[in-house]
């Protein structure tokens, strides 16, 4: 049966398996820099003068497109790190599917 082609697995200096690097902190950075961008572009709009709700709507639509660009960075290695445990994940996946069937040889 052929093997499907997909992404190299990342090895670590040793020659074993990548760790894939952790999710959390770019996550909670993303998130929290979200936050930041929504609370003070309402705020802006609160103090130009455009009242409570109106100015929490054109604060939420406005904050997309800021956070798009100044939390490219961090999205960026959020993006990564998920992608990298998707490929470990994958790759321990079919290791164990391979141990269970039998079809690797234990090494001893």
């Amino acid at each position: 049966m052929p093997e499907a082609t997909g992404p190299a697995t990342p090895g670590a200096p040793t020659g074993g398996p990548a760790t894939p690097p952790r999710v959390w902190p770019p996550l909670v950075l993303y998130t929290v820099g979200r936050l930041v961008i929504t609370v003070a572009l309402v705020a802006a709009i609160w103090v130009a003068g455009l009242p409570g709700f109106p100015a929490l709507l054109f604060g939420l639509l406005l904050s997309m497109p800021a956070a798009h660009v100044l939390l490219r960075g961090v999205r960026d290695r959020l993006t990564e790190a998920l992608a990298a445990r998707s490929v470990a994940r994958r790759t321990a996946r079919e290791d164990l599917r391979a141990r269970l069937s039998g079809d690797t040889a234990d090494e001893v």
